[in-house]
């Protein structure tokens, strides 16, 4: 059996051991659930940058005590200037993927970080912004090791992202990826968050620094402008919620596929399977996915254009329907247009049982792949999912913001536990939720097997172009005969591939001991004391 860290003071998982063991320190020093968090994700920013980035989006669940947790979408919407038409001029059929008119969303990231604290600051006296950004700073600054997904991703992806602004200056050398092990350095980046320790927060969006990040995207050839950064502003709300067997869950609202992830676990759970690791178990989340992704496809978008509230399909009447379409013996033939997504989920519990469960994303690996010269921030490229139809349902226009595959996780347990869950991995992040969550609540399997234990992906992450379901070679041969038998496209895929995405959990039990999990399949790690 796999161990599970405990504690009772606090706890930090993410995809970086070093981002971890920033968050935790900021908990050692007094600070709480929401400070720790953006201590480790700024860091993550600086020593993860294949995954994330201040030039990105991110969406938060705050949780504390029985209140309402608290969600904030800080996802970027397009710039006033960008339309159907820049493209077209361009003599473009569609929006890039990388480039400077990839860089077509503002950056939420910051955004979320400040709306974060001011909650935080309504609990207790907030530790100083230097002291939270400290550890970032640090390490851009004084240097990182490359990892190895950091040397693999950027020798892999190299001939699209060499030309483009910024790139090769900030992450090559000699115009190559440098090796796992070596040190590398972001001084600009270093720059712009001590910048931000010492302005605040919002001067990325009003104040000096936001002068400077325009002239840097301007520069850069990205239409983005200086009014489109002051304009922005997150979002506070609550969160998506559904009641399955013994516990109620949350998740995020659109523009995010936070739906699908309730949905499949709703469906999944009117399956009535009991066994974990069989074919029923593969075979009925696989199933479940499918109806959310029809669902998620058809509907999701900006939630001011769409049709329906979120809110509705979670109503009995429709789950219990779609859960009625599911054949418990033979594959719904699929598949249907895939997303993709690079990504990072933290989560954190402090002493009081505060927590956080928070993705911050730049869409596709080193996201546009610009990289703005003076300030040393990697912008995204979510924008690119939009569409130049006029009528489709994610069209292009001003102000609004693209889908997201981001959807950070939260469930209440009857039996008075608590857990905060997440995975990054695009196509693969509700149903990575769904088979950690039921494995742990359903099944009673210990965290951390529930996360190392073999997993399955329908659609496509990581770049891959196959929407087969991809299956680590680890699932039994004869579940693996019968997935193909009932008509699944079964690919087998390499154990602990990354193709899988990263997942991570804390639990608060209700005598206040936390216990967490890390993905082996990431750079991760659990800190805690």
């Amino acid at each position: 059996m796999l161990n599970t860290p405990r504690a009772r003071n606090g706890m930090v998982t993410s995809p970086h051991h070093l981002a971890s063991q920033a968050g935790l320190q900021v908990l050692r020093d007094g600070g709480t659930a929401i400070e720790a968090a953006v201590a480790c994700i700024a860091c993550l920013a600086v020593v993860y940058p294949h995954m994330t980035s201040i030039g990105g989006d991110s969406f938060w669940l705050i949780s504390q005590d029985e209140a309402q947790p608290i969600a904030i979408d800080a996802c970027g919407v397009t710039g006033a200037n960008v339309d159907a038409d820049l493209y077209q001029r361009s003599g473009l059929a569609s929006v890039p993927q990388r480039g400077p008119l990839a860089a077509n969303t503002v950056a939420g990231t910051i955004a979320g970080w400040e709306a974060a604290l001011k909650i935080s600051n309504g609990w207790q006296t907030g530790l100083p912004l230097s002291r939270i950004l400290r550890d970032a700073i640090a390490y851009a600054d004084g240097g990182f090791p490359v990892t190895r997904s950091q040397a693999e991703l950027t020798t892999e992806k190299l001939s699209g992202l060499l030309p483009i602004t910024g790139f090769a200056d900030t992450f090559l050398a000699e115009g190559k990826a440098l090796p796992e092990g070596a040190i590398m350095r972001l001084g600009p980046l270093a720059r712009t968050l001590r910048q931000l320790a010492d302005e605040g927060l919002d001067s990325f969006y009003r104040g000096p620094l936001s002068r400077l990040v325009a002239a840097d995207l301007d520069e850069a050839g990205s239409p983005l402008t200086l009014d489109d950064l002051n304009d922005y502003r997150p979002l506070q709300q609550s969160p998506l919620q559904v009641r399955v067997t013994g516990a109620q869950l949350f998740n995020m609202p659109p523009p995010t596929q936070g739906l699908s992830s309730l949905m499949i676990l709703a469906l999944f759970d009117r399956l009535g399977v009991t066994t974990p690791e069989g074919f029923d178990h593969i075979h009925g989340i696989v199933e479940a996915t499918k109806q959310a992704f029809l669902v998620r496809d058809r509907e999701i978008c900006d939630p001011r254009f769409m049709r329906t509230p979120a809110s509705e399909f979670l109503r009995d009447e429709l789950l219990d329907d779609l859960a009625g379409r599911i054949d418990p013996a033979a594959a719904l033939p699929w598949p249907v247009a895939p997303s993709a997504g690079d990504t990072v989920w933290i989560g954190v519990v402090d002493r009081e049982g505060r927590s956080v469960s928070l993705i911050q994303s730049i869409f596709f690996e080193f996201g546009s792949g610009v990289v703005l010269r003076n300030t040393g921030i990697t912008w995204q490229n979510r924008g690119c999912s939009f569409s130049l139809d006029p009528n489709a349902r994610n069209t292009l226009r001003p102000r609004v913001k693209p889908f997201h595959t981001l959807n950070p996780a939260m469930a209440r347990f009857d039996d008075g536990r608590s857990m905060v869950y997440g995975p990054m991995g695009g196509e693969g992040q509700p149903q990575t939720q769904a088979a950690l969550f039921s494995r742990y609540a359903w099944f009673n399997t210990p965290l951390q097997e529930s996360i190392t234990a073999p997993r399955w992906l329908l659609g496509r992450t990581w770049g891959d172009a196959t929407a087969t379901l991809k299956v680590e070679n680890r699932v039994a041969p004869d579940v693996l005969a019968a997935l193909g038998a009932a008509g699944h496209d079964v690919e087998i895929v390499p154990a602990f591939s990354s193709m899988m995405g990263h997942a991570g959990a804390i639990v608060r039990h209700p005598n206040g001991v936390l216990e967490g999990a890390s993905d082996p399949r990431s750079d991760g790690a659990v800190a805690a004391w």
